[in-house]
């Protein structure tokens, strides 16, 4: 007997023409009041000093850049990254710092307002590759290479950067400002760090949240995809393809499940509403080509920016599987019937926040004031969990170009980087407020 290995699959269920890039639009011109507020906050000569020791750092920004992205991070094993990133953020000058429960690692800088207002600036630590990935980066000319080198370890030293701008120029601000690096924002870590962080487990009331992610600085993402994947498993007896015939199959019962979903799927992403997919992205199961499987499963993914889109499709998901579940075992002539699993594996909510809030137009202005058009987008990042609490928040790139993100030749390019972290500066300090 030959061994199967579990054959990935992915079928594209829905065939867009237009990807998630496509549904950024322009966000147009920032509301006067905020134009005038950044100028305001441009024109002050402190402000200016920190532009220009954000350039000064730029060795510095570079090298935790690397040393941080030669740390492994793989999901669920954040660890060693978060011990030493925790050293970090207490040498750049933040009050204090530390690990919570599950691994995220919080530092907090004191404001002058008396804790009325909490502002965060965040990055995820955690990388897409396995543990045993090499990480060492990579120079070929001006450009790096390295598993999770723009994904997302850039943002983790332009939080770093920040911070030390913030204590070389002694800004203070009147919010309380949480510097953080969260666990769990890949894949099946399924927002696991920020969800912890609006818990009672968390570091207490989040009033505005600036999360850091991908390089683009001209885009702000103020939609949250939602998305929900579930891990579906049919399981019967298995036994000898023509000694134990007639029994229930589970791959059948699969087959089954995927057609009438995408049939059904299909007509559902077609109606009148806002966007929605999905997909099968896995399959597997089964021994040998001899053998009746004794199970059967399969991994998909369905998201939109509506939480009603999203329940919708997976409501159909649902009644699909039910359905394939009592065919195959109606029609099976022997033996015991299949069971099915259907175990939620990921749960992103969805949200929007309308564009007139401050957080928005200031990062909008912000991004104007350099000379650049801001656009407005929907994502799935850990902006989600604020976004669908309608609280303030925004993902923003970390500037500089990069590309192949979630691929082994991950690569950044240091071109005007600095401007990405004078962009971040600037929100925050627009959202934080300078002490007086």
């Amino acid at each position: 007997m030959s061994t199967i290995r579990n054959t990935t699959l992915s079928f594209a269920l829905l065939t867009a023409t237009l990807g998630l890039r496509a549904q950024d639009r322009s966000a147009g011109p920032a509301d006067k009041k905020y134009q005038t507020e950044i100028r305001s906050l441009t024109d002050k000569p402190v402000v200016k000093k920190a532009f220009q020791t954000i350039i000064e750092l730029e060795p510095q920004t570079l090298s935790d850049h690397i040393l941080l992205t030669e740390i492994p991070a793989p999901p669920y094993k954040e660890m060693e990254r978060a011990r030493k990133y925790a050293e970090m953020l207490k040498a750049a000058g933040v009050d204090t710092v530390w690990i919570d429960n599950i691994g995220n690692v919080i530092s907090k800088r004191k404001g002058r307002g008396g804790g009325k207002k909490t502002v965060v600036l965040e990055g995820h630590m955690d990388t897409v590759f396995p543990e045993g990935t090499d990480v060492k980066v990579v120079h070929k000319g001006d450009t790096l290479y390295a598993p999770g080198i723009a994904d997302d370890t850039r943002a983790l030293s332009v939080v770093l950067t920040v911070i030390k701008t913030l204590e070389k120029t002694g800004i203070e601000t009147d919010a309380d400002v949480l510097f953080i690096g969260t666990v769990g924002e890949e894949g099946q870590g399924d927002l696991r760090g920020v969800k912890n962080l609006f818990t009672e487990k968390g570091p207490g009331k989040i009033d505005s949240y600036i999360a850091i992610d991908g390089w683009n600085r001209e885009s702000i993402t103020h939609r949250a995809l939602g998305s929900h994947r579930y891990k579906i498993t049919f399981k019967g007896p298995g036994g000898h393809s023509s000694g134990a015939f007639g029994l229930a199959n589970p791959h059948n019962a699969l087959g089954r499940a995927i057609h009438y979903w995408s049939v059904a799927a299909d007509s559902f992403s077609r109606a009148p509403g806002l966007r929605v997919t999905y997909n099968v992205g896995v399959i597997g199961g089964g021994t040998s080509v001899n053998s009746i499987p004794f199970e059967s499963w399969m991994e998909v993914d369905m998201r939109s920016e509506s939480p009603e889109r999203v329940s919708g499709i997976d409501q159909l998901l649902q009644q699909a599987v039910q359905r394939a579940l009592a065919e195959e075992n109606k029609m099976k002539q022997r033996g015991a019937d299949l069971t099915v699993d259907v175990k939620l594996i990921g749960d992103r909510p969805s949200g929007s926040l309308d564009t007139t809030l401050p957080l928005i137009q200031r990062a909008i202005a912000t991004i104007q004031s350099f000379g650049s058009t801001a656009s407005l987008r929907v994502g799935s990042t850990n902006s989600n969990i604020p976004i669908s609490k309608q609280i303030p928040a925004i993902t923003i790139g970390s500037g500089g170009e990069g590309g192949n993100a979630h691929a082994l030749q991950e690569w950044w390019l240091n071109d005007k980087g600095y401007q990405g972290i004078q962009n971040a500066l600037l929100i925050l300090l627009a959202e934080a407020g300078i002490a007086k």
